[in-house]
């Protein structure tokens, strides 16, 4: 929907009709969660997108790739879209991107030279490079997103290289949109945290912060970057065989080290993982990470050297199931097998949800024989978000009128809002938001406005198919309870013609088939005798016309309820319906089968008189079904 008018008419999520006055800001994912950060600034008839991120599967997700924000609200005000900013170039801010496009233009995304480059890639994967232009910008530059929005990109410390912090000129005010960070003073690539540009916005005044809140349970500083180097020295050097190192491939700062310390130690670096490949590759190409090209060596040569002259650097520090190291635990890498000699590092800790994955794949190592480096105690890995005494530090330099934490579990919200209230933010300036939750700014005032359409999107290994909640609910069912599937051969002038076939896979049940059969063939019966007249119409014709997949939905409701009652069990059922043509002799059912004594419907009698049915599924379609 488009208009000239500077607060038009929209539609929320829900579709109703609300005026909207000042700035709202609606985030889509990345609260009451870790992951999938995606934000809306709203300003009249435009809207700016700030980052588009995605989420991994939880375990109960079974067959789903990534998890991605409903993006129903932008689909629904597409044509009011001005671009879109990026912070830095974490799949959890950008990996959605290619996604979106599929569905909805960006004019413009404006983003680090590092995100953009990577974001390329993925958009030519996607084929959606023709959906957007894409615009790199470098400390302090300042764009114009439509005619409301202003943005400063303000040079901040995280664990990636080439990230910013916002800030965001708007018609009512001046919003800081921390983007994830933390203060390093003693960064990797010497660029430092712009303190004295964040300063001069909290001299000038700012409205609102919206503030990276991962860490705000934890009190102190975050270490800096450099503090893991002496640690990885010590394991790098101390190792008596090969080296194999798993870290974020995203991390550019840390790969850059354990470069700098294979080197050091004398170590040709062999990389594997695709993710691990690319970043190093757009790294060494933007001159985020000097190497010289004769440390690396390929996998298949790498085989050659001593052990002792090797360090293998990977993907896998989150236990992903096809990722090198995990493939590697499975003794399933076509190229690298575990040594007894090996010194195998996580140098990352697990994202929450990942950790029982992480141990597994530790564990399998430990027993192959490998040494594994692991722990918050060996100093191995150090977080990209800031903590308290970070908080602190951006509280006291942005100076916000307004806070609201964002990017974070709802504890850490609560937390990071004490932490506001620590530092002089009265408690009625805050707002604790969720997901779809709209934050309504004017120069005086902050409100929760009409929450828009939020919720998720499950992708699964194509990143084109949307796995929606009944096919979710569907595969939860088979991994906890397993199927049963049942075949019922019925006449078009309602008669079973056959004792139906019932078949399981994966059910746990002390009843024997027979019972089950019987139970089957008695949800059949009732079926016929008390809904045949609502499910067939004679329409004048040689044969009715029979609503073939209502009588299977009958039979399928029935038997699962029966399931749920006697056995306690709920396995996904599944009947297929073969039609046998009208006169065909009836099955006498068995004569040990006991009586249905369920009362029969109103209206249930087998005298016509049924509503409009589908037309009879062929037998062809249902085989193929099964």
């Amino acid at each position: 929907m488009s208009s000239q008018n500077v607060n038009p008419i929209v539609r929320s999520g829900n579709g109703a009709k609300a005026k909207h006055q000042g700035l709202r800001v609606i985030p889509l994912g990345g609260l009451h969660e870790i992951g999938k950060n995606t934000c809306v600034f709203e300003y009249g008839d435009e809207l700016m997108l700030v980052d588009a991120g995605l989420a991994f599967p939880s375990d109960g997700m079974h067959g789903v790739n990534v998890v991605m924000p409903d993006t129903s609200y932008l689909r629904e005000n597409q044509k009011r879209i001005r671009g879109m900013v990026v912070t830095h170039g974490h799949e959890d801010h950008i990996g959605g991107i290619p996604h979106h496009l599929k569905n909805f233009n960006i004019p413009i995304i404006y983003g680090p030279r590092l995100a953009m480059s990577m974001l390329q890639g993925k958009m030519e994967e996607a084929g959606v490079t023709d959906r957007t232009t894409i615009q790199t910008v470098g400390p302090r530059d300042v764009v114009h997103v439509g005619q409301h929005f202003k943005v400063e990109f303000i040079r901040n410390t995280h664990s990636m290289a080439d990230s910013f912090t916002l800030a965001i000129t708007t018609p009512v005010g001046v919003i800081i949109f921390t983007g994830d960070f933390k203060f390093d003073h003693t960064p990797v690539d010497g660029e430092a945290f712009d303190i004295q540009r964040l300063a001069h916005y909290g001299e000038q005044g700012v409205l609102c912060l919206f503030s990276d809140s991962t860490n705000a349970e934890i009190p102190g500083f975050t270490p800096p970057e450099r503090a893991v180097f002496p640690n990885l020295d010590r394991h790098i050097s101390q190792a008596e065989g090969r080296v194999i190192l798993t870290t974020f491939a995203s991390s550019i700062h840390r790969v850059s080290m354990i470069l700098e310390l294979a080197m050091k130690n004398g170590r040709k670096v062999g990389l594997l993982g695709r993710s691990m490949l690319n970043v190093i590759a757009k790294a060494r190409e933007l001159g985020y990470m000097r190497a010289p090209d004769d440390l690396f060596v390929p996998i298949k040569q790498i085989r050659d050297l001593p052990d002792r002259e090797t360090l293998l650097l990977m993907t896998g520090s989150q236990g992903e199931p096809l990722a090198a190291l995990s493939r590697i635990s499975r003794g399933e890498h076509p190229q690298v097998q575990v040594k007894s000699t090996d010194t195998i590092i996580f140098s990352a800790s697990p994202i929450p949800g990942n950790t029982i994955s992480v141990v597994n794949t530790i564990d399998r190592l430990m027993m192959m024989g490998a040494k594994v480096v692991y722990g918050k105690g060996e100093g191995i890995h150090v977080s990209g978000h800031g903590c308290q005494e970070d908080h602190k530090l951006m509280l006291a330099l942005a100076k916000p009128k307004f806070f609201v934490p964002v990017h974070g579990e709802h504890r850490m919200l609560v937390c990071h809002s004490k932490t506001a209230q620590s530092m002089g933010v009265p408690a009625d300036h805050i707002l604790i938001i969720d997901n779809g939750d709209v934050v309504e700014l004017t120069s005086d005032t902050i409100n929760k406005g009409e929450p828009v359409k939020a919720g998720i999107e499950l992708l699964d290994a194509s990143r084109n198919g949307i796995v929606d909640a009944r096919v979710l609910k569907e595969r939860q069912q088979l991994a906890e309870d397993g199927v049963i599937t049942l075949l019922a051969v019925i006449t078009t002038d309602g008669v079973m013609a056959a004792p139906p076939r019932v078949n399981l896979r994966g059910v746990v049940t002390a009843a024997d088939a027979r019972k089950l059969s019987v139970w089957a063939e008695r949800e059949i019966t009732w079926v016929l005798e008390n809904r045949w007249n609502q499910l067939a119409r004679n329409t004048g014709g040689k044969a009715p016309d029979v609503d073939w997949v209502g009588v299977q939905r009958e039979v399928e409701v029935g038997l699962q309820r029966r399931l749920r009652r006697e056995l306690q069990v709920d396995p996904l059922i599944i009947c297929l319906v073969q039609p046998a043509p009208a006169g065909t002799p009836a099955y006498k059912g068995r004569a040990d089968a006991e009586p249905d004594t369920r009362p029969a419907p109103r209206g249930g009698r087998r005298d016509g008189g049924g509503r409009q049915a589908a037309a009879a599924v062929p037998q062809r379609q249902l085989v193929t079904a099964a």
